[in-house]
């Protein structure tokens, strides 16, 4: 079992990925990392009876249920290891175990979580032609509005996963510009884009699906930690 590393790294050189080209200028990510975070005692799903956590995934076995208005993902596990983070990078390994003949597959990453119905989501699916797939989205105690970029209406970014293999993805939000990036594998040009300053304070980060299943590993959180007010 991989014991939780919470550090403060003090040159955020040292720390890949916390400034690059597509971030606003002075808008830096933060130093402080968490990572080891692959045991169940750092996470809180929603629906215990969902998740299996074991060889350094954390796994949702199965599609959950509904829970009710606002429109919003399924389920989902928050990451409770570490600090809240405002400005953050997440980086991880993410795999969709529903059968890729299924169209509308999907794993979300939460960020910015600060309750059930208050957060951002990155949604990587397979499908990119309906509203709800393969996008950049905030809950607000309110059905799910999308914010990305590459959605024109009809069609959004190409789909980020479209097999059954793991994928290295990287979410990226500066809190204080809003500016969001999602990196599928290519970590040198975001696959999606998204501006919103919604939530200014920060918050937990997660991982699930909206009606699907699947897993993730290798979740190193990079960033700066909320300030208690």
């Amino acid at each position: 079992m991989r014991a939780l590393v919470f550090a403060v790294v003090f040159a955020a050189s040292l720390v890949p990925g916390v400034a690059s080209a597509d971030a606003p200028p002075g808008c830096r990510i933060g130093s402080t990392v968490v990572t080891g975070v692959m045991d169940g005692s750092n996470w809180a799903p929603r629906t215990p009876a969902k998740w299996r956590f074991a060889d350094g995934e954390a796994v949702l076995t199965e599609p959950g249920t509904n829970p009710g208005p606002p429109r919003r993902p399924f389920e989902y596990a928050t990451l409770t290891a570490g600090p809240s983070f405002a400005s953050v990078q997440v980086d991880a390994e993410v795999r969709i175990d529903a059968p890729v003949t299924l169209n509308n597959r999907d794993v979300i990453i939460t960020f910015g979580q600060v309750s059930d119905t208050r957060y951002y989501y990155a949604h990587l699916s397979q499908d990119n032609t309906i509203y709800p797939h393969n996008g950049i989205f905030v809950v607000n105690d309110a059905d799910r509005l999308r914010l990305d970029d590459q959605w024109n209406g009809s069609v959004g970014a190409p789909p980020a996963i479209t097999d059954a293999e793991y994928h290295h993805v990287r979410v990226r939000h500066c809190v204080p510009t809003g500016r969001i990036t999602v990196f599928v594998d290519d970590m040198s040009t975001p696959l999606m884009t998204a501006t919103d300053r919604t939530f200014r304070l920060g918050g937990r980060i997660g991982f699930g699906s909206f009606d699907n299943h699947g897993r993730i590993r290798e979740v190193t959180v990079t960033g700066t930690p909320v300030t208690p007010r």
